[in-house]
């Protein structure tokens, strides 16, 4: 585990993990506001820029059982540094990507370095929440939420201003390493007792049984980022410009979510939380569903959002509890298993919407949600 420290200055190194999440979600909306500038820019059909795109998750695929070996070895105080002042330089190469070729190379390196970032901040959030001794995970992860609305915020100025990706960019990057430069000093200093020189961990039963609880919330959560305005074109039938309704409810109740996450699990604790996620995720899908119109629609959204919103911190801060596994080699374990659920989840879609329709779609994607509850059944607390 972290913490070889007396308990001094908790709220610091809160503050200072914090600014490390809001650095990697502010990197990662930053990147994303500016997608469409770039297709146009290197001329990209909707196939090609699907191609290019699908370099960044596999970037962070490769680097799943790597990052857990490398903060185990090094320590995630020095990774978490180390990829905190590289992830905002990839970020600049990647307004200099002249070709697709370039661009799908400088995004594979964007996902892997994000990931080892990801999994270090993580590694140093369940520290501080050791410190703390009550749940806080979920405030972290919410101010990654926050940093996506930032950095969307930023990148539509950027546009209006009509400047280059490449100067955006270089803000982001400046701004990143102040904000690095100014808090990393509070970081909590990695125990150096336990290390693990291997590059693979075999998860055990309970850290398979939390995978798979974030891989049916990711399922979701990727369905809602990738399909959310689609519906509400072609099912909701909503006018073009209320198309983002939907994406929108989705993100600010989920942003809300974690921040009172914390507060919920204190109250009644972990496990009834997940399950109550798991029904919420359903009723909001299901809502989405039986009544497709717009007022439903963005409360079914609105309710999804607030059920995926605690699931993933959650079920980190058990995993970064394991009594098997180092905190970062199981994080890993979480982390991978989850993505995948990531990943399948808009293709699954698709594929479905193509056999039966998008509201069928979702009604088995309602189901997948509700396996959140029963899998969290069977999950032991402690």
């Amino acid at each position: 585990m972290l913490l070889n420290l007396p308990i001094e200055m908790p709220r610091a190194h809160r503050i200072a993990v914090s600014t490390f999440f809001f650095i990697a979600g502010f990197c990662f909306a930053s990147w994303a506001s500016r997608i469409p500038d770039i297709k146009t820019f290197l001329q990209l059909s909707d196939g090609g820029l699907g191609a290019v795109l699908f370099a960044l998750p596999v970037g962070l695929m490769v680097s799943m059982p790597l990052s857990g070996f490398f903060v185990s070895k090094f320590g995630s105080r020095k990774v978490l540094i180390c990829a905190a002042v590289v992830y905002p330089v990839i970020l600049v190469l990647l307004g200099f990507a002249v070709t697709p070729w370039q661009l799908a190379a400088i995004l594979f390196l964007f996902g892997f370095c994000g990931n080892i970032m990801n999994i270090s901040v993580n590694t140093q959030a369940v520290g501080v929440e050791a410190l703390y001794g009550r749940s806080i995970m979920a405030s972290f992860h919410g101010v990654w939420s926050l940093a996506g609305f930032s950095g969307a915020a930023v990148g539509a100025l950027m546009v209006a201003l009509r400047l280059a990706p490449q100067l955006h960019f270089a803000i982001i990057w400046v701004s990143c390493l102040f904000l690095a430069a100014i808090t990393y000093k509070y970081i909590l200093p990695q125990n150096t007792g336990k290390q693990s020189s291997r590059l693979f961990v075999k998860p055990d039963a309970a850290i398979l049984k939390l995978g798979l609880i974030a891989f049916g919330c990711l399922v979701c959560e990727g369905t809602m980022f990738d399909w959310s305005g689609v519906y509400f074109q072609k099912v909701v039938k909503v006018p073009e410009s209320q198309t983002p309704l939907g994406y929108v409810a989705f993100m600010s109740s989920m942003a809300t979510g974690r921040f009172v996450a914390d507060w919920l699990v204190t109250k009644f604790s972990v496990k009834p939380i997940l399950q109550f996620s798991g029904l919420i995720i359903a009723t909001g899908l299901l809502t989405s569903v039986i009544f497709p119109y717009a007022a439903t629609a963005i409360i079914g959204f609105l309710l999804v959002g607030f059920g995926v919103s605690s699931v993933v911190p959650l079920v980190y801060g058990l995993a970064g509890k394991s009594n098997t596994m180092l905190p970062e080699m199981a994080l890993a374990a979480v982390s991978t298993i989850g993505f995948l659920g990531f990943l399948v989840g808009p293709p699954l879609i698709g594929f479905l919407a193509e056999a039966a329709g998008l509201r069928w779609a979702f009604t088995v994607i309602a189901c997948i949600g509700l396996g959140t509850t029963l899998l969290a059944t069977k999950v032991k607390i402690g």
